[in-house]
């Protein structure tokens, strides 16, 4: 920076690519060093509270459930090990931030089928809210539009839905493997985003594909929440949350005003691998907390009672449409298993 105010630039501000990890290292101080060793204890100890966790979920948890909230509860710390992966080694940038981006995407999938089995499956879903209808102006496609109508709840929408989530499953590690493909060959550049460069169309696509897959999240979202209140769906998809806009919204802020030379350049890091640097570890502190959080929000055994008005709530639906139970089962939220 200081290369920069006299108007002797350094080399590194003008650089395309990243430094490698021992210039990196080399040049950090005491401090940074202390800072890169709390970052890489803070990534530690969000992976053993996950693997605590998962042990937890696989003991306690019913098998039809277990892997989906497995997988949830993952996104924190695999996003915080790409993180510090990328801190380490600027030059994986690019193959870390895909690598969470395309676990992320299998996230959404996951959180979505989550909703239906906490409503006791797809088949007492449709049962449940078989005269209700879905309010599609919500976000973050159509929030704006309230005069759309409201569609039916039937087989046919909710494969829609599942779909509009699990396209993105499909096409973004196809983008991805583009991605590099390109990469190799010199016409992307993760930070070039000039009209000539594949970087900013690639990234277009994903945004509109990323919109269409968190619709139908948000729809069924609004469907069920009143519904799995006493499951604690409002703070679980809080979190959700949380980790959309922290890994993908603060992420593209931050590498703009990079990109912008806002953020002002630190031999041997050029503002554009600085700005990941700083998103790196931003979001190793914002991984560890939320892991922190979500191992007390998803705490809960399944096979104890549900809370009273839950249970009231099922009293009151079982007194106004008694269901006949098959073979003798009974599901975990009391309900019969179809």
């Amino acid at each position: 920076m200081g290369g920069e105010a006299n108007g002797t630039a350094d080399p590194s501000c003008g650089a395309s690519e990243p430094p490698y990890s021992q210039e990196l290292l080399q040049s950090l101080d005491l401090p940074g060093r202390f800072l890169f060793a709390i970052l890489t204890v803070m990534m530690l100890i969000a992976n053993l509270v996950f693997i605590e966790e998962a042990v937890y979920i696989y003991r306690k948890i019913p098998s039809s459930k277990r892997s989906i909230i497995i997988w949830i509860n993952a996104a924190a710390p695999v996003i915080a090990t790409t993180s510090c992966t990328g801190m380490w080694i600027p030059r994986s940038t690019m193959f870390t931030d895909f690598t969470a981006a395309v676990f992320f995407a299998i996230v959404i999938h996951k959180f979505f089928m989550m909703m239906i089995k906490e409503c006791g499956g797809q088949k007492l879903l449709l049962r449940r809210f078989e005269n209700d209808h879905f309010k599609i102006s919500t976000g973050p496609c159509c929030c704006c539009c309230l005069c759309l109508p409201r569609v039916r709840i039937t087989r046919r929408t909710l494969f829609w839905l599942k779909l509009g989530t699990f396209q993105f499953v499909f096409l973004r590690p196809m983008l991805m493997f583009l991605s590099i493909a390109l990469w190799t060959n010199g016409n992307y550049t993760l930070y070039n985003l000039s009209p000539k460069g594949a970087a900013i169309w690639i990234s277009c696509f994903v945004g509109v594909l990323t919109i269409i897959a968190l619709w139908p999240v948000g729809i069924m979202f609004q469907q069920v929440r009143t519904l799995l209140i006493c499951k604690k769906i409002i703070p679980k998809f809080a979190l959700y949350q949380f980790i959309l806009i922290l890994n993908h919204l603060q992420a593209a802020i931050i590498n703009l005003l990079a990109m912008q030379r806002i953020i002002p350049c630190a031999p041997p890091l050029s503002s554009s691998a600085r700005g990941a640097y700083m998103t790196q570890q931003l979001l190793i502190i914002e991984m560890f907390l939320i892991t922190l959080i979500s191992r007390v929000v998803y705490r809960r055994r399944y096979d104890d009672l549900e809370p009273p008005d839950c249970m009231a709530e099922e009293a009151g639906e079982k007194q106004q449409t008694p269901k006949t139970v098959l073979n003798g089962t009974v599901s975990e939220d009391g309900l019969p298993r179809l």
